[in-house]
């Protein structure tokens, strides 16, 4: 969007609402939230192939110069770390002499070393230990783990289409559930409840187009962005889910177009827990062609703590929907 408009006037990105109707006097949702429709374009999601990788965190977390990191996904320990050049490296965290946590050890000139015992890993295989392929896409970084995921491995994973590189500002933010990676998505994929279950957030929230199969798997959201009291900034979003644990919601017209939020699920626990756990990874990559957006750029390291804050607060409640979610589930009492 333009910060000018034909005749060169200002475009203010704000707009001030009429009224401030009362929570309970908004448009009911439920009738459109069919869970028949969700339950479908989840099955669909979970149909696409992911090739095994799995999100991990923020690619700031892995630091050149910087120690170990240790992660959990499916029940497997991970660790992960860069070489002296920043490549990242990724393999088992279980020390393959002792058994040692690989995380709670140090990098040395870009070599893992063992806090036990000395044993050195500079990434490639080594007696008892394999690398696991890892992938850095600027934001996140990936692990590809074959014996988690069970699928056709791919070279790559499924990274979504993002604004420019260097374009925006982006931050990650990190909770923990106890559910599975599909409550977290079918949370994601029932945009009708933003603004019921977020009226701190979002207001005037219409889904203009559900998905209406394979061929058309997108939601088309009407959502106003709650500023500050009826002060409001209106957009037009998509949301889709280009892989099974991943939804994408994107901007396409209103301020910010472009901009995207990747909700990432990721399995912390193996498939056979009893009390599984999810990470929601959420990326935020937000962009802008105003000529102001350049001095955001420039703050990046103090707006990154404001954008996670924000994504706390929603996902402070949307967890709690995924796990009640699973609840139900679990103990057979899930409607329909």
């Amino acid at each position: 969007m333009s910060d000018r408009t034909g005749r060169g006037r200002w475009n203010p990105p704000l707009r001030r609402r009429r009224a401030r109707p009362d929570w309970a006097a908004q448009e009911p949702t439920w009738r459109e939230a069919r869970p028949s429709l969700i339950a479908d374009a989840l099955k669909r999601a979970s149909a696409r192939p992911s090739g095994n990788w799995y999100v991990v965190g923020a690619s700031r977390d892995v630091r050149a110069g910087g120690g170990p990191v240790g992660r959990t996904v499916g029940g497997v320990e991970i660790v992960l770390w860069r070489s002296e050049s920043g490549e990242l490296r990724a393999g088992s965290g279980v020390c393959p002499h002792l058994g040692a946590p690989l995380r709670d050890s140090r990098v040395v000139c870009g070599t893992l070393v063992c806090h036990w015992h000395g044993l050195a890993l500079d990434g490639g295989p080594f007696t008892g230990w394999d690398p696991y392929p890892a992938h850095d896409d600027g934001v996140l970084v990936w692990v590809r783990l074959d014996a988690v995921g069970g699928e056709e491995p791919s070279e790559r994973p499924v990274v979504p289409v993002r604004p420019r590189a260097g374009g925006g500002v982006d931050a990650v933010f990190t909770a923990v559930g106890r559910c599975e990676p599909e409550d977290v998505v079918a949370n994601r994929l029932d945009p009708w409840h933003g603004s019921w279950f977020h009226p701190y957030s979002f207001v005037d929230l219409r889904v203009a187009r559900p998905p209406r199969g394979e061929e058309d798997d997108v939601f088309v959201v009407d959502v106003s962005f709650r500023v500050a009291g009826r002060l409001v900034v209106p957009v037009r979003a998509e949301f889709t889910a280009p892989e099974p644990r991943t939804v994408v919601m994107r901007i396409t017209e209103g301020e910010g177009s472009t901009s995207v939020v990747e909700t990432h699920a990721t399995p912390l626990t193996a498939e056979s827990a009893a009390r599984p756990r999810t990470a929601v990874v959420e990326a935020v990559v937000a962009a802008s062609d105003r000529r102001g957006f350049a001095v955001a750029r420039a703050a990046a390291p103090v707006l990154r703590p404001l954008m996670r804050r924000a994504a706390g607060r929603l996902w402070r409640d949307d967890l709690a929907y995924a796990e009640r979610r699973w609840e139900l589930r679990s103990t057979g009492r899930f409607p329909g």
